[in-house]
């Protein structure tokens, strides 16, 4: 959208990252984006080669002089979350990504960026590239399907990466060290429903919750912000038990690992209390915006008459889903007690709509802490299940445990120092990283996630900061130049 972006510096990386704007990759559907990254190795005359799974492994030899120095793993992901306004027309699966730089920023027009984890990949490329930048043995790890499962860290096989040091390029705060992050584990509800004819003396509405910001469940789930979901069945637990409402159909949130920022749902109400429902919709909305007048500025939600459903769900399964869902645990569980301001435990009620004749829910846990993960899902259990709904709990990954003895840690602390007069800070994450996963086939990787500051990751909001994808580009090239030698 504006090519400005091609006069920011660092040129090597910006003109990367530009590149990937332009190619189709929301997650499990990334082909584009590993076609593109097999080309971009072999016309480098790199060695180059994928896994069965689809993630690409490119070799780049040391440079001269640096050949004892350890193997470097630059490992990124290639595919990006794909979010939209409501009001943007855009097929993120056949559509490029109109970015633009606005002031200090680097934006998208309507949708996420894909700087989470374009930045980091673009970086990887560059480095790939250049013939100037003094490094050992480069290793760059492309996997695929991160944000929506890791399937391509799950699938990585023992045998197949020869690095002894980790670097992932995959983290939203400049001058941050992470050397630790959070588990996650899906959780998968359905409710099954009897489909039933809708009366003749119903009026239909169509209910929507907008303007919500959203964001990153994992790092932004401690920010406060309103989950579209828990609102909507908050208003639905209510209107169904005092002006018998009805269900027809919901469609709230969109993608597992973001906060849910709309959402959706055909109602019917008896036509003697369609003015009250009005009025209690606007009374909700009124209470909504005044608990959420700081985080939600620009909250609504609103009704509007509809057509009539084709049919409704049935009064029981209604009330049993309304009653779990308006109950479900969201959002901060527990902070951490090892580490002063990390979340320890979240949960994000991520997706709720219906499908044939079900309720489908998706929620995505989180934690720093295996068995506070473990009673997190015992608890969701318990309140489907008395809901008598069928849940089931898939995907779950381990988190990564801090290592305090790190050798490119002690090394990365003092390039930074070294270079730019600040100690960085050593962190622990709460959001899923490749590391916990890569960790646990290659435990003697030497692993540290870092990156540029991006705002608002997994949202239309999502923007990266242009003068810290600088800084981050020159603390690279000279961790690098420093990196320990072999042995």
């Amino acid at each position: 959208m504006n090519k400005d972006i091609f006069k920011l510096e660092p040129q090597r990386l910006w003109k990367h990252f530009y590149s990937l704007t332009q190619i189709p990759r929301p997650s499990k559907k990334e082909k584009a984006a590993v076609d593109f990254m097999i080309n971009f190795g072999r016309n480098l005359g790199l060695e180059t080669i994928t896994d069965e799974v689809g993630n690409v492994i490119i070799r780049k030899p040391a440079t001269p002089g640096m050949e004892n120095r350890k193997t470097v793993i630059l490992q990124g992901h290639l595919d990006m979350v794909p979010q939209k306004n409501s009001d943007k027309k855009h097929d993120f699966e056949k559509d490029p990504i109109e970015a633009y730089v606005d002031g200090e920023w680097v934006t998208a027009n309507g949708t996420t960026l894909g700087a989470d984890n374009g930045i980091g990949v673009a970086a990887a490329m560059a480095v790939l590239e250049a013939k100037d930048i003094a490094h050992g043995p480069v290793e760059a790890l492309f996997t695929i399907d991160e944000e929506t499962g890791m399937t391509g860290a799950f699938g990585i096989k023992p045998g197949l990466l020869k690095g002894d040091i980790l670097l992932n390029l995959d983290s939203e705060d400049e001058g941050e060290l992470y050397v630790g992050c959070a588990g996650g584990l899906d959780a998968n509800i359905r409710f099954s429903f009897t489909p039933q004819p809708v009366p003749s003396d119903m009026v239909a509405y169509k209910l929507a919750v907008l303007g919500l910001k959203g964001g990153h469940s994992g790092l932004e789930i401690n920010l406060g912000r309103g989950n579209s979901i828990k609102l909507l069945f908050r208003f639905l637990y209510r209107a169904c038990k005092t002006l018998g409402v009805r269900i027809g159909t919901i469609d709230g949130g969109s993608l597992r690992n973001a906060i849910p920022r709309e959402s959706f749902a055909v109602v019917t109400v008896p036509s003697k209390n369609a003015t009250n429902f009005e009025k209690l919709v606007r009374e909700y909305e009124q209470i909504y915006k005044n608990e959420f007048s700081l985080t939600e500025p620009n909250l609504s939600f609103t009704c509007k008459t509809d057509s009539l459903p084709k049919f409704l769900v049935d009064e029981n399964s209604q009330s049993r889903a309304i009653r779990a869902f308006f109950s479900c645990p969201n959002g901060v569980v527990r902070m951490s007690d090892a580490v002063p301001g990390l979340v320890e435990t979240s949960n994000n009620l991520a997706r709720v709509y219906t499908e044939g004749n079900q309720i489908v829910g998706q929620c995505l846990m989180r934690s720093s802490v295996d068995s506070a993960k473990e009673a997190l899902a015992d608890k969701m259990a318990a309140i489907f299940e008395l809901a008598d709904a069928a849940i089931l709990f898939e995907g779950g990954y381990p988190g990564w445990k801090p290592n305090p003895n790190s050798p490119i840690l002690t090394v990365m602390q003092q390039v930074y120092k070294n270079k730019f007069g600040t100690t960085p800070e050593v962190k622990a994450i709460h959001a899923g990283l490749e590391c916990g996963l890569l960790g646990g086939v290659y435990p003697n990787l030497d692993m540290i996630s870092f990156g540029p500051t991006i705002r608002h990751p997994h949202s239309p909001d999502e923007k990266v900061n242009i003068a810290t994808v600088g800084k981050f580009w020159e603390f690279l090239v000279e961790v690098l130049k420093n990196v320990p030698l072999k042995g």
